[in-house]
């Protein structure tokens, strides 16, 4: 059994702030990320001396997303599963409308599946990278 935690302050971790993806083709995972999913841009800097594109994004909640792009970045290897992280889950207050717009975008969603533990529903997806992203849904009046 884990060591009970102090109570939270603001010494400690308060939450993520942001993600970081790194894009093989920065437009059309960029326009996933406005267009598909919604996601509102904050910022965008083209930087030169590195020939890369940075794209702050930001969730209804405050956390963002860091797009970039970086000219001859390797792709991820995820299958089997690497090491390191695993995946990136939204939270959603139901699955099936974003299920639907995800396939009016033709996105494929796996089978929504219940979590043993939480009882929670959630599907995985892939961005234009085959990078897996989760929908978990928590309904707004969960609490």
């Amino acid at each position: 059994m884990p060591p009970a935690l102090p109570p939270p302050d603001d010494t400690g971790l308060l939450g993520v702030h942001h993600v970081a993806l790194i894009a093989s083709d920065y437009a059309r995972s960029r326009a996933f990320y406005t267009g598909v999913l919604g996601l509102r841009v904050l910022a965008e800097h083209h930087r030169a001396a590195r020939d890369s594109w940075k794209l702050d994004l930001a969730l209804p909640d405050g956390s963002q997303l860091e797009l970039f792009s970086f000219p001859g970045a390797p792709p991820r290897p995820s299958r089997p599963e690497a090491q390191g992280l695993r995946h990136l889950a939204f939270r959603v207050a139901a699955l099936e409308p974003m299920i639907a717009r995800l396939a009016a975008a033709g996105v494929v969603c796996e089978p929504i599946r219940t979590d043993e533990y939480t009882g929670r529903r959630f599907t995985f997806f892939a961005d234009p990278d085959d990078l897996p992203l989760e929908l978990y849904e928590i309904p707004a009046d969960a609490g």
